[in-house]
C-alpha cells in the first residue's frame, strides 16, 4: 500500500475516483502525488506512451523520488516494439483499478491522452468499418508522400477529426480516411456515440490548467531538463536495440526528431527548438479536446504554486463526499 503521511486520510476514509487531465507539462503528476500522499489514492497512468520500457525520460515517467512511496500503475508495462491500443489500455487500466480499490485505495488517473481518457470514461464507440486492402494501400502512401498529405486529404472530409489529429500521426490519419472510404460517414461524427453513453464508474474529471504564457515556460523547461538527463541516450538506446522508428512508441512527443538528429539531419540547437514548437502545438490540441469534455472542472493555477489547485480539488472531493 501506498505510503501516506500521518493524518493524511482525516478527511476521506475513501475518495471518489479522480482523473486528473490536463496538457503536457502542466504539473499534473506533482498533483497527483500531492493528493495520494494526503488521501487513499493509488495513481494509474493515462498516458498513451508511459506504458513503454526504455522511455522513462522522453515519457515524464514518474521517478520514485517524485513518487515518494505512491503506488503507480500503467508505466513501464510493455516492450516499446510492442503495439499499445485503446483497447489494451482499458484492459491495463480496468486491471489497476480493481487491484487498487482491493487494496482501500481509489484510483486517481493521470494523463493526457484525449482519446484514451474519454474511452476510459465512457467505454469504446460501436466502429465496424474496416478494409484491410485499403489500409495497407493508405500505408504505402503514408510511406511514399508523408503523413501531412494524407493528413490535408482527412481535412477535407473530416475537418473537426483532421482538427484534433496531428499531421504526424498516420494511425488515426489512416483510421479516419478509412472509416469514411468504407462507411461513407466522418469518424468524427461516430465517435458522438461517446456523447449517449452513462459513465463506466463513478467519477470526477479534473483539467489542470495554467495561463500560457507560465505553460510555454513550463515546456520549454521539461524539455531542457529532458535533454539534460540524456533523452538521446535514450532514443539511441532504442534504436540501437532494433525498435523501428515506424513503431507506436516512437510516434511520442520528440523522438523523431532525436532519431533525426542521430541521423545528422537535425543539429542539436534545431531539434531543442524543433521539440519545444511541437510540445507547444501538441498541448493546444490537448486543450482543445478537454474543452469538449462533459462535466469537467477546471482547476486553474498560477503555473508555479500548486497549493491553490491542491485545496481546490479537495474541496471539490470534501463536497461531493467519500465512499464508504
Amino acid at each position: 500500500m501506498g505510503r501516506m503521511k500521518s493524518g493524511s486520510n482525516e478527511h476521506f476514509a475513501r475518495p471518489p475516483a479522480l482523473i486528473l487531465a490536463g496538457p503536457t507539462g502542466v504539473g499534473k503528476t506533482e498533483l497527483a502525488v500531492r493528493l495520494a500522499e494526503r488521501h487513499r489514492y493509488a495513481l494509474i497512468s493515462a498516458d498513451s506512451m508511459q506504458i513503454y520500457q526504455g522511455m522513462a525520460i522522453g515519457t515524464g515517467q514518474p521517478t520514485p523520488d517524485e513518487l515518494r512511496g505512491i503506488i503507480l500503475y500503467g508505466c513501464a508495462m510493455h516492450e516499446p516494439g510492442e503495439a499499445f491500443s485503446v483497447k489494451s489500455f482499458l484492459d491495463v487500466t480496468d486491471d489497476a483499478r480493481a487491484r487498487s480499490e482491493a487494496s482501500g485505495l481509489s484510483p486517481l488517473y493521470v494523463g493526457g491522452t484525449g482519446m484514451y481518457l474519454r474511452a476510459l470514461r465512457f467505454g469504446l464507440f460501436e466502429d465496424e468499418a474496416s478494409d484491410p486492402d485499403l489500409r495497407a494501400e493508405l500505408n504505402q502512401r503514408i510511406e511514399r508522400e508523408g503523413p501531412a498529405a494524407l493528413h490535408r486529404e482527412l481535412a477535407e472530409i473530416d475537418p473537426e477529426l483532421a482538427a484534433r489529429v496531428s499531421p504526424t500521426d498516420p494511425v488515426r490519419i489512416i483510421r479516419g480516411l478509412e472509416v469514411f472510404a468504407t462507411s461513407g460517414s466522418r469518424l468524427s461524427e461516430l465517435q458522438t456515440q461517446w456523447n449517449d453513453k452513462k459513465p463506466r464508474f463513478e467519477h470526477t474529471l479534473c483539467v489542470l490548467t495554467c495561463p500560457r504564457a507560465a505553460l510555454v515556460e513550463r515546456i520549454e523547461r521539461r524539455v531542457d531538463a529532458m535533454l539534460a538527463a540524456d533523452w538521446i541516450g535514450e532514443v539511441r538506446t532504442l534504436l540501437d536495440g532494433g525498435v523501428p522508428e515506424t513503431s507506436h512508441c516512437m510516434k511520442a512527443l520528440g523522438y523523431r526528431e532525436i532519431s533525426r538528429h542521430l541521423r545528422g539531419e537535425l543539429g542539436e540547437s534545431e531539434m531543442r527548438e524543433m521539440i519545444k514548437a511541437r510540445t507547444r502545438q501538441f498541448a493546444r490540441r490537448q486543450m482543445t479536446w478537454f474543452r469538449r469534455e462533459a462535466d469537467t472542472v477546471w482547476i486553474e493555477y498560477d503555473g508555479r504554486n500548486l497549493t491553490p489547485a491542491l485545496a481546490a480539488v479537495e474541496k471539490l472531493l470534501e463536497a461531493r463526499g467519500s465512499r464508504p
